[in-house]
């Protein structure tokens, strides 16, 4: 008996087939759906949750960023690890850490101290002298703001700091200033006279500590790497794997940071030297190897011919697959850090923060 059942199954699944491309996509959340799940994922205690989520929201939307539930808790986990949701958070010691960066400065410049105690003592637009504004500071939007007054009216000021403030990163969500200054175009608000300042504002400090969590394409299977990234530079937990693959391949150790080249240089750093020793096995000259460093920044770098190339020896010396991302292993240095810290251990806390954000949303 001649049995139909195949090709009652192939037009079942063509039947199917038809129905999930037919099916209509979910629509977008409306923005009070997201701000309203923004205040619920907030932990409790935060103050003005819907001023925080109404900024938040208007970054991710601003950016084009989806506001998963993954994206809002790692934005929530970061900000809270980093300023338990203080738009100016208060540095330990700020005052000596300001004043110790112009002992600094002048020394190298060969200027007396004596000189830079009289700069000091003149008065501030604010009728107190420099020095008592110093001594007085407590977040680094009150530094900013004496550095700009220093700067722009005390002689030797601007020979003393330049543009520099010694506290290089701002905000709730402690982003660089200098990358917020990198990318600035299309920022949605009026500046309130820089974009240093409004660094130092929630609204600022959120969307440019957004973008630099979020707004490049990684392909990590856990948003651990991605911490990681936000504290050491993007890619950072990719390249300390593609160091680490390099040592498997060429035996030579490296220092897993992350860095691929001397940026600004061409001469060519540890990871570039060791790559170079296996130029050979590769099949690949030192110009190529240099071109393909150079994307070490960009998503690209996973597509080149180097990274294919290093990886599969990699896989071959260790007789497994190596690992495509590890947490770089970078001591963290800064002004405001007294203890040793490294880039594993914030990634690891604010990944533990990010999970109980999870568990809140489920």
């Amino acid at each position: 008996m001649r049995s139909f059942f195949p090709h009652s199954s192939a037009a079942l699944l063509v039947l199917l087939l038809v129905g999930c491309a037919s099916q209509p996509q979910e629509p977008a959340p409306k923005p009070a759906e997201v701000r309203a799940q923004i205040v619920r994922l907030m932990p409790i205690n935060t103050p003005d949750r819907e001023g925080w989520a109404a900024d938040i929201y208007a970054a991710f939307a601003a950016q084009q960023i989806p506001p998963t539930t993954e994206n809002l808790c790692a934005v929530l986990a970061v900000t809270e690890q980093e300023s338990t949701f203080n738009a100016d958070p208060p540095v330990p010691g700020l005052a000596k850490i300001a004043r110790a960066e112009i002992d600094r400065r002048a020394a190298s410049l060969h200027i007396p101290r004596l000189l830079v105690n009289a700069a000091l003592r003149i008065e501030s637009p604010t009728g107190k002298s420099y020095q008592q504004r110093l001594d007085s500071v407590r977040t680094e939007k009150q530094l900013s703001a004496i550095f700009d007054d220093f700067t722009g009216m005390v002689p030797l000021g601007r020979q003393l700091f330049g543009t520099l403030n010694p506290v290089r990163t701002g905000g709730p969500m402690q982003v660089s200033i200098a990358f917020a200054q990198a990318n600035a175009e299309g920022y949605p608000y009026p500046p309130d006279g820089s974009i240093r300042r409004e660094v130092f504002s929630r609204r600022g400090g959120m969307y440019f500590g957004i973008a630099h969590l979020l707004g490049y394409p990684a392909n990590y299977p856990k948003p651990l790497y991605r911490f990681a990234d936000f504290n050491a530079g993007w890619y950072a937990s990719r390249n300390a794997a593609f160091q680490n693959a390099v040592t498997s391949a060429s035996g030579i150790p490296l220092a897993l940071d992350g860095d691929l080249i001397i940026h600004g240089s061409s001469k060519a750093g540890a990871t570039e030297l060791a790559v170079r020793s296996l130029g050979k096995r590769l099949d690949m000259s030192e110009r190529a190897i240099r071109r393909d460093l150079e994307q070490g920044d960009s998503l690209d770098f996973e597509n080149s011919r180097l990274y294919e190339r290093v990886f599969a020896l990699a896989d071959e010396a260790e007789g497994r697959a190596a690992p495509r991302e590890l947490l770089p292993g970078i001591v963290l240095k800064s002004p405001k850090i007294t203890r040793r810290l490294t880039t594993a251990w914030f990634a690891e806390r604010v990944d533990t923060r990010h999970q109980r954000c999870m568990a809140r949303a489920r």
